[in-house]
């Protein structure tokens, strides 16, 4: 079956687009399947999936999965490059290995005449595929770990600490946060020593120690690259540096702030856009996902998404912008910056040194025939005001707010000055999602639920839901790095604002009478999606109490 009608046979994409994707091609003269990733149509994943169905093959998720170093080993990089395969890990009598076509027959073959193991094959995303190899093997050949570890044991031996050890230790501290997939790393001097965090899937993990000799070259070597003041001490300071790692640009984000024991630095790891995924991928049960569809087709109105920094809500609303006929609707986005660049999509970036940001991006935008409208961030009362305009005049208002929960975005706009009539009459919706890491298929066990741990989570309480007696918990082992967890899905309430829960808005009436309108409607807690994902074996106990009160 051709590519495309595989495609349309799964409902990913639309005949009309085939043929725009055709066009397209026509004047590029890429490949069909290239040209599907670069419009936007679908992802590269999405392309692996289909094909893993249509093989009869199993599909894996390499950001969700640790390459083991003795499979690696027992094949040169060049070989693995040329035959188009990656070793993934070693089992007693087999070897599996992630190969991008189900016709891949050489693979099989080689893998079988170096190893002489049976090869067991699963299909994975190309565009993962080419970073992925290339990491796993700098890594082995560079062993980061035991440099900075011979790095700390030449500072302790030295009278004086060279600049070029500090230097590369420097590099070494942020190439491991880079292996360790981190999206911040923590330098963190105490009194007589430097402790090094990587926070991994929203977690801090404990990397290294650091000799306390070494702190202040380590500081002014990351705010030279950050062109910050090295001889400032006292203030906070802000920065930003790139790094290029095999053809990928990281954007590093750094913040020092003065402390009793000198300056805590946190570097922020920027590694550009993830995997543009679908309502339907995001972790959200069927009904919800039933009710995001439709909330992302309504003509008009103001949808928001709450959360934490770093909960996916970005990720959500590029989703959502799937969901948008993107041919029929003119789409404008506003954003900070932007981390996915979308076809037919109208995307600007936040430039406050031009005076250029969302309150000013909106009232311009209502003169670019705009259906739909993405504003980053609600952060003024300015910002506000003119998402409320917009939305009450016929145009589809997209954007994220800063709450703990989706009730509480009610008073949080009402502070910033909106009418509560007009908030009440243009209001579709509000979603608070969290992040939650996913427990690892291979080594999670069944237990026992205490009822300690029941107490914990309010079950006795929740109806049927309390019948939860058994449930998962983290383990370990070589392919979650010891971890138990191997990546992270949602969880979310989503407050649909009824016709009750209008009036009620417009009157000011307690947020307990709209929370009890809510959950009459079909609202369903954050803690009750967290039990749910318990219940179904894709989370802990531990973790769904970590990121709900």
């Amino acid at each position: 079956m051709q590519l495309g009608q595989l495609l349309k046979n799964k409902g990913l994409i639309t005949e009309d687009r085939i043929q725009m994707a055709c066009a397209h091609q026509g004047v590029t003269g890429s490949l069909l399947g290239e040209t599907f990733i670069k419009l936007g149509f679908v992802s590269s994943r999405e392309i692996a999936e289909a094909l893993a169905e249509q093989a009869k093959l199993p599909f894996v998720d390499l950001n969700e999965y640790s390459i083991a170093e003795d499979a690696i080993r027992l094949v040169a990089k060049d070989i693995a490059e040329k035959a188009g395969f990656i070793p993934l890990r070693l089992t007693d009598n087999s070897i599996e290995i992630g190969i991008t076509s189900p016709a891949n027959i050489l693979a099989i073959d080689v893998t079988q005449k170096l190893t002489g193991k049976q090869p067991v094959a699963y299909m994975i995303d190309e565009v993962i595929f080419h970073e992925t190899l290339e990491k796993s093997y700098f890594f082995l050949e560079n062993p980061i770990e035991e440099r900075i570890n011979k790095a700390v044991k030449d500072i302790k031996a030295a009278t004086a600490t060279p600049v070029a050890i500090i230097a590369e230790l420097s590099q070494n501290l942020i190439m491991e946060g880079i292996r360790r997939k981190a999206t911040d790393i923590h330098i963190t001097p105490t009194a007589d020593t430097v402790n090094i965090f990587y926070r991994v899937d929203g977690v801090l993990q404990y990397g290294f120690c650091i000799p306390k000799i070494a702190q202040n070259g380590i500081a002014s070597r990351i705010k030279v690259q950050s062109m910050l003041d090295i001889s400032e001490q006292r203030l906070p300071q802000d920065g930003a540096f790139s790094t290029a790692f095999f053809n990928k640009k990281y954007e590093m984000r750094v913040s020092t702030v003065p402390t009793i024991y000198g300056e805590n630095i946190v570097i922020r790891v920027l590694a550009g856009s993830g995997p543009l995924l679908r309502i339907s991928n995001l972790g959200f049960d069927p009904d919800n996902t039933k009710r995001l569809r439709a909330l992302f087709q309504k003509p008009y109105g103001i949808i928001l998404i709450t959360g934490p920094t770093g909960s996916g809500k970005t990720t959500t609303l590029y989703a959502a912008l799937r969901e948008v006929d993107l041919i029929e609707r003119n789409v404008l986005t506003v954003e900070d910056p932007v981390e996915y660049k979308l076809s037919f999509v109208k995307q600007t970036a936040v430039n406050l040194k031009a005076g250029y940001d969302f309150a000013m991006a909106g009232r311009n935008f209502m003169r670019q025939d705009p259906d739909v409208m993405l504003l980053g961030e609600i952060r003024d009362e300015e910002t506000a005001r003119i998402a409320i305009r917009a939305s009450i005049t016929g145009h589809l208002v997209l954007s994220t707010l800063h709450t703990n929960d989706a009730l509480t975005a009610i008073p949080r706009l009402l502070d910033f000055g909106i009418d509560s009539f007009l908030l009440s009459s243009s209001l579709l919706a509000v979603i608070a999602q969290r992040l939650v890491r996913k427990l690892c298929r291979h080594c999670k066990e069944t237990y026992e639920i205490t009822k300690d741990e029941l107490a914990l989570l309010d079950m006795p309480g929740d109806g049927a839901e309390h019948t939860l007696s058994t449930a998962c918990r983290a383990r370990g082992c070589n392919v979650c790095n010891q971890v138990g967890y191997a990546g992270r899905t949602v969880i979310g309430e989503i407050m649909v604002v009824t016709d009750e829960m209008k009036e009620l808005i417009s009157e000011g009436a307690s947020l307990g009478r709209i929370r009890d309108a809510a959950l009459r409607s079909g609202m369903v807690s954050l803690k009750q999606s967290g039990i749910r994902k318990v219940k179904d074996g894709i989370t802990s106990i531990e973790e769904v109490m970590r990121v709900v009160v």
